[in-house]
């Protein structure tokens, strides 16, 4: 089968000096790959290659088979979500946080609706569909983002370490809903992390980059 996404002799300079070199890593459909690493590991960097927020200098990324590059900016976002450790919610109710990204797409009115009535009820917020996004807690506020990204359905969801900035109580709450929901859809995900727990409880398979470069992969076992 063809993975979702393969990457094949990437690299990725700053400043002239390479910040990331991966000679060839797979995203299979439906899985949930973690990628770790310390500080200056080229996490981050891989995402924002993989959101199309940065271009690399070498190497081809496939999508299903076809390089990424084949499709505009536009469409290939289109099939993408991202969530951020800020969520980056607008002063604007709840409701609309998590429509905007629907609006956008210009999706009926009665589409919009349902789908993000669900996803609040999905993320346990719906009580708070009229609350301003700028008035809510730091957990309060991933889920809207989760919210936001999980309604547009997408093909790849990528995490750039969603719980860095919550609680520990609340960071747990989250990663059980998370793999829940995971699980329940099955969306390929891509999720940036430095905390070997929270791979343990939702990754299906982690990779770990260290100066830039692959170093290591191993098959999880969720618990």
């Amino acid at each position: 089968m063809t993975p979702l996404l393969e990457i094949r002799d990437l690299l990725v300079r700053r400043d002239g000096r390479p910040v990331l070199t991966i000679e060839r890593l797979t995203v299979e459909q439906g899985e949930v790959l973690a990628v770790l690493g310390p500080n200056g590991a080229g996490k981050s960097t891989l995402l924002l290659v993989l959101a199309r927020l940065l271009e690399a200098e070498r190497g081809e990324v496939l999508f299903r088979g076809r390089a990424m590059t084949e499709e505009s900016d536009l469409a290939y976002r289109r099939r993408v979500s991202v969530v951020m450790q800020d969520p980056l919610l607008l002063d604007r109710s709840v409701f609309d946080n998590v429509a905007l990204g629907l609006r956008f797409r210009r999706l009926a009115a009665s589409e919009v609706r349902r789908r993000v009535e669900m996803w609040l009820g999905r993320l346990g917020i719906a009580a708070l569909r009229e609350r301003r996004g700028l008035r809510l807690s730091g957990g309060e506020a991933q889920r809207v983002a989760l919210a936001r990204a999980l309604a547009l359905d997408p093909e790849l969801l990528l995490l750039d370490e969603p719980f860095g900035s919550v609680d520990e109580p609340t960071r747990n709450e989250l990663l059980a809903d998370l793999r829940g929901l995971l699980a329940e859809t099955h969306t390929t995900t891509l999720f940036i992390t430095h905390d070997a727990e929270e791979v343990q409880r939702i990754a299906s398979r982690a990779v770990w980059l260290e100066g830039g470069r692959l170093v290591a992969t191993r098959e999880m076992d969720p618990r």
